[in-house]
This record gives C-alpha cells, structure tokens and sequence, in this order.
C-alpha cells in the first residue's frame, strides 16, 4: 500500500556529512511515523531514528545522538536522515520504514516488528 524510496547514500570520509532522504507514496504520509534503521554486512538489523507523525518526539540510537538528526516534511511526504561526523563503524545499509499506529500498539520504537513498510535501502559507506 505504501512504498518508500531511499535515496542519498554514497561514500563519505569519516567526519564528513550525508542527507539520506526517504520519500513515500501516497496521500497518508503523515498518518505515519517514520524510522531509520541499517544493517553492516553480517549484522542484525538495528534501529537509529524515529520521528513521530507530526515531528514532535524523535528517538536515537545511543550511538548516533548528538550527530544524527531525523527530520520530516510532511508536504513533501519526505522523511529525513542528516548524518554528521560520519564514522567507519556507521557504514551500513541504511532503510528508512513506516509504522502506521505508533504508540496506539503494543510494539516497542526500535523493534523492526513494529513497522509496516521498509524501504529497499540505500548504501552508506565511511572511509576513514
């Protein structure tokens, strides 16, 4: 019902900056909250961002706080990643994902079981 399509990822030097953007189809955008997750090559999936549906209350990963920023355009039904101080250890696959009920179910904000609709994912790559 919902397709999402990442975009900006590339290669990077480490202390550098990536804007990963996220755009999904649609005329209910901002029915959803929205999160970031990546994946490094033999990793489990794990969580990075989430905003909710109108902005207001974002979630980090420990990890990425402080150099990552989550943002949203709802007229644009864009999702935003702006990276910053990019390190080695944040190359990944980057997803962005939807979840349709937020806090109105029982899921937890970093469990990918939570989310509806995964985008295919867009490559970031540090080098340091």
């Amino acid at each position: 019902q919902v397709q999402l399509v990442e975009s900006g990822g590339g290669l990077a030097q480490a202390g550098g900056s990536l804007r990963l953007s996220c755009a999904a189809s649609g005329r209910t955008f901002s029915s959803y909250s929205m999160g970031w997750f990546r994946q490094a090559p033999g990793k489990e999936r794990e969580f990075v961002a989430r905003i909710s549906r109108r902005g207001g209350t974002s979630y980090y990963l420990e990890s990425v706080k402080g150099r990552f920023t989550i943002s949203r355009d709802n007229a644009k039904n864009t999702v935003y990643l702006q990276m910053s101080s990019l390190k080695a250890e944040d190359t990944a696959v980057y997803y962005c994902a939807a979840d349709r009920l937020g806090i109105s179910d029982s899921g937890a904000y970093y469990d990918t079981s939570k989310y509806d609709y995964w985008g295919q994912g867009t490559q970031v790559t540090v080098s340091s």
